[in-house]
């Protein structure tokens, strides 16, 4: 059996990368072409080669990377995964540039390997199955709640049954916390027949409005070390596995003393 390959479009112009990556891909099962750093160019490589995943960094002459994303979403016949490199790290652009529709935001330099590393572990979330709650979902989704409640998200906003949703799905798929924006907003948002950035703009004022008016003791008691450090309110991310790997680990101790 033909081992299959993914296949990497990669927006670089230097001469020791374009000798190195080749060979280092190939150990990993990917194959590699290039394209100038030029986002223009980028777009028509991409619309002809049609790879899995395009690789380009942030700012390239006449289109920048999020350009490429947005044009190339629009067309119907080509959906490659986007791992943007930038060497300027900031969290507005970050923040952008994954809204945008992006993978993952890589900061340069880095190894070949990680690159690679980073392609295939991205490649193996976006072919799993999103599992949905087992049998126990009625029991799982009053503990959901009522934890809802006592941090303080208003039931009455939509942002709640977002992140009620969530983490249920992310109890059965704790992988998805790394895909967050490609993966679980995208399916949150089907269910509920919505966008993307509906669900996070929602999740987001749910937990402002959870922190603005919360109890602190109860707060702390589930997000301590936010509230100690002074690091502010969580992430939609950091709320979920928050509350998600507690459940997740309720639910293995049961089990555990189910078996004994």
């Amino acid at each position: 059996m033909m081992e299959k390959f993914i296949n990497v479009l990669i927006s670089e112009d230097s001469e020791m990368f374009l000798n190195k990556a080749p060979r280092i891909f190939a150990d990993y099962s990917i194959s590699v072409n290039f394209a100038p750093k030029d986002g223009v160019k980028v777009i028509e490589a991409t619309k002809t080669q049609r790879p899995d995943f395009v690789v380009t960094d942030l700012f390239m002459p006449r289109t920048d990377a999020i350009g490429v994303i947005s044009k190339i979403k629009k067309c119907a016949d080509v959906s490659p995964e986007f791992i943007i490199t930038s060497s300027f790290l900031n969290q507005t652009l970050e923040r952008e540039v994954m809204s945008a529709g992006a993978a993952y935001f890589m900061l340069k330099p880095f190894e070949i390997c990680e690159l690679a590393e980073r392609i295939i572990r991205i490649s193996a979330l976006s072919q799993k199955k999103i599992e949905l709650p087992d049998n126990d979902g009625n029991e799982m989704e009053i503990k959901v709640t009522d934890i809802l409640h006592e941090i303080g998200v208003p039931a009455h906003i939509k942002g709640y049954q977002y992140l009620r949703s969530s983490i249920m799905i992310s109890i059965n798929n704790p992988d998805l916390i790394n895909a967050v924006t490609k993966q679980l907003y995208p399916a949150v948002a089907k269910g509920y027949k919505t966008t993307s950035s509906r669900v996070e703009r929602a999740m987001r004022h749910a937990i402002e409005v959870a922190w603005d008016r919360g109890n602190v003791d109860v707060l702390n008691s589930h997000f301590g070390y936010t509230i100690q450090n002074s690091r502010g309110k969580p992430t939609n991310a950091e709320f979920i596995a928050m509350i998600s790997d507690k459940l997740r680990l309720q639910i293995k101790g049961k089990k555990m003393v189910m078996c004994r």
